[in-house]
């Protein structure tokens, strides 16, 4: 182990499991996974190849709670809150939590590409749970928030948040990670265009004139 990283261990600010957590979580967010051996690892962490496997099952375990990290830290660096129901209007709310959905999808693509690739890592991740949204995921966060405007009366009765939540996260993986499986080029950047084209197809539907809202009855609002 380096002179340096070792004294910080032994002075306590950081566990070693979680200097090994930090050193991955670096690699992950300059190289991505595909190709990082526990001797990269190691090298990165400042200490000797076997002492991956003190703290971790393998080296996927410890890439899982790598990527998990690097997911948590970009959210975190995200202009902006979700939003809070009663405050603002429900179109500008759902208009910035698709923005910071797709910006935050963006950032940590890089992190992701070649994962299709790596089943036992993919298994590894699956036995995590999300990262996202305090570990609630960002679906669950974006129904709750629905569930609340409905309460409210901003959203209509006959409203489905999960269903909201779906078609939101849905866009976020059909514009964003869809890239996982050709990650040569820059991440996508939607035009603020589509994203008003969006928020627009969630309130209002797509029957002509006012038929969509004419079953919902007078608790129909767009905020």
């Amino acid at each position: 182990m380096a002179p340096r990283r070792a004294a910080a261990l032994r002075g306590g600010e950081q566990s070693l499991r979680e200097h090994l957590i930090a050193a991955a979580r670096a690699l992950v967010a300059r190289r991505g996974t595909a190709g990082l051996t526990v001797r990269d690892i190691a090298g990165e962490a400042g200490v000797a190849d076997g002492v991956l496997y003190n703290h971790f099952a393998d080296k996927e375990e410890l890439l899982a709670y790598a990527l998990h990290a690097h997911v948590r830290a970009v959210e975190a660096e995200l202009d902006g809150a979700a939003p809070r129901p009663g405050e603002g209007t429900v179109a500008a709310n759902l208009r910035a939590y698709l923005a910071r959905a797709l910006a935050l999808h963006a950032a940590i693509l890089p992190a992701f590409a070649g994962l299709t690739t790596q089943p036992k890592l993919l298994a590894r991740l699956g036995d995590l749970p999300t990262p996202l949204a305090g570990g609630q995921g960002l679906r669950t966060e974006l129904a709750g928030y629905v569930h609340a405007e409905r309460r409210l009366g901003r959203v209509a009765a006959s409203a489905s948040p999960e269903a909201v939540a779906t078609l939101v996260v849905g866009v976020c993986h059909d514009l964003v990670l869809g890239r996982l499986l050709d990650p040569s080029g820059p991440p996508p950047e939607p035009p603020a265009e589509l994203v008003d084209a969006l928020v627009a197809t969630l309130l209002h539907g797509v029957l002509p004139g006012d038929r969509a809202g004419a079953r919902d009855g007078p608790g129909r609002t767009p905020g």
